[in-house]
């Protein structure tokens, strides 16, 4: 019995760390692979080195892009997330109220 209870502080360690560490990152790469499997041509994605690609097919290991005037093959592990129409207009709109704010600036500092 006191065997079993010298065992006990590190049980309750292995299952914080497993709802802490393991548990999130499972949920997360499942979100990803939905993500990845929910993508269909003409979508806009942001690869792992930060390009940004329109989809243009699949296949079962890889999706075709183009970048630019290019076409380029990517493996589906390297895409790091889809670009929202929504995201790009709140972008667009907050940098035309910046551009507003320092125009003001600079009409105020005159």
């Amino acid at each position: 019995m006191q065997e079993l209870i010298s065992f006990l502080p590190l049980a309750v360690l292995i299952l914080v760390f497993y709802f802490l560490v393991f548990r999130p990152q499972q949920q997360q790469r499942k979100k990803h692979a939905a993500m990845v499997e929910s993508l269909k041509r003409g979508d806009k994605i942001v690869t792992n080195g930060g390009f940004v690609c329109e989809v243009i097919k699949q296949d079962d290991r890889f999706i075709v892009v183009e970048l630019g005037d290019t076409q380029v093959r990517l493996a589906r592990e390297f895409v790091a997330y889809k670009v929202d129409e929504m995201a790009e207009d709140d972008d667009s709109s907050t940098d035309s109220k910046k551009e507003e704010k320092e125009s003001k600036n600079k009409h105020d500092k005159k």
